[in-house]
């Protein structure tokens, strides 16, 4: 029998606590001009962080600018820009998660998640994101905490 398994995702993830209510992480998060005065690795954010909208995020990390759609955004709990090919052949998911700790302390979790079929081929040309994904949680936590 001959199978078509899709191959395992590749993922990055980063989590952090910040002394801060939800409500002000979020507000960092989906502030998209601010982005480049605190995330060492963004230089611009393009677009609106809103339901729906396109954003294009440009990096340090890379030359190509990098497209995505606001495909979930819950206010103060979840958010995931994704982008890819059709057919599923590529995708590329970076979901927000916002967990209140008690008053005042919220849990982030940042985590992109790459998947398709071309996932082999294409996940070749993927760098090691882990350290960038270290930079920006401490660096969101530095600024929401820094605003409080």
């Amino acid at each position: 029998m001959f199978s078509h398994a899709a191959p395992a995702p590749m993922e990055f993830q980063a989590t952090t606590e910040i002394d801060a209510a939800p409500e002000a992480v979020w507000a960092v998060l989906t502030n998209a001009g601010r982005w480049p005065a605190w995330e060492p690795n963004v230089t611009r954010v393009e677009g609106q962080i809103a339901p729906g909208e396109r954003i294009t995020v440009h990096t340090r990390l890379s030359e190509r600018a990098f497209p995505a759609t606001v495909e979930v955004f819950v206010p103060g709990e979840r958010m995931v820009w994704a982008s890819g090919m059709p057919l599923g052949l590529f995708r590329g998911a970076r979901t927000f998660t916002l967990e209140p700790l008690g008053p005042g302390r919220t849990r982030v979790t940042t985590r992109e998640r790459f998947s398709g079929l071309l996932l082999p081929l294409i996940g070749r040309t993927i760098p090691d994101l882990q350290p960038a994904f270290d930079k920006f949680a401490a660096a969101l936590k530095a600024e929401v905490e820094r605003g409080v």
